[in-house]
């Protein structure tokens, strides 16, 4: 799956002389969290979250009255909070790359460019509806947690098990293990009982971790 089948298209978007008190307007309008910031041109040059705009008012601690601290606000324009050096992404990049550069670089939203055009964003929200869709959340079934030898071969053999029992396989995911030899194994199956289930998939796995009915 790619960026572009799960991103926010046309999102939202502001100038660098927005106003901190108009920003934070919009994203609560909007129930969004950061705005890319674009020039007259339409060219990208920033994205500003919530917690910037947050971090531009003055402290509580401050000596201004409440009059004071309305004025500075309305003269500050995202421009002087926003985040200038930004990360963008493309429409066809894997969206576990996009997850991953999230989480290496610790943001919770990426532009997304076609060329110099902003043409969506997706967010770490984006990311987490599809963590659900993954691992089949929404689906009732049979949701067993299985170690499984590192080998060639061994998720065939689990699938077969499955598929003879007269089970379904609704969703499937791999993890590292407890050492290099195995992984774990996340699967959500429908259209059989639990117990002929964990008769069926028991020979051909290290170990059956958990198995719960959702």
């Amino acid at each position: 799956m790619k960026v572009g089948q799960r991103m926010t298209r046309n999102p939202v978007t502001i100038t660098p002389d927005t106003t901190v008190p108009e920003a934070q307007a919009i994203m609560r309008r909007e129930k969004i969290r950061r705005l890319p910031v674009l020039d007259k041109n339409g060219k990208l040059v920033g994205i500003v979250s919530a917690l910037d705009l947050m971090n531009a008012s003055p402290s509580p601690a401050t000596t201004l009255d409440v009059w004071e601290m309305h004025y500075l606000l309305s003269k500050l324009t995202v421009d002087k909070v926003m985040t200038k050096d930004v990360i963008t992404i493309t429409e066809d990049l894997p969206i576990e790359e996009a997850a991953r550069i999230m989480d290496d670089n610790q943001i919770s939203g990426i532009p997304v460019m076609r060329g110099e055009i902003l043409v969506g964003i997706i967010t770490e929200s984006d990311i987490f509806r599809l963590f659900i869709e993954l691992f089949g959340a929404r689906h009732k079934g049979i949701r067993l947690t299985l170690l499984l030898p590192e080998k060639r071969g061994e998720l065939a053999k689990l699938s077969n098990a499955i598929t003879k029992c007269g089970g379904n396989i609704v969703s499937f995911a791999t993890f590292e293990g407890e050492d290099p030899t195995n992984a774990y194994c996340t699967v959500k199956v429908t259209g059989v009982e639990k117990e002929a289930l964990i008769q069926a998939i028991t020979p051909v796995v290290e170990k059956v971790v958990d198995v719960r009915e959702t």
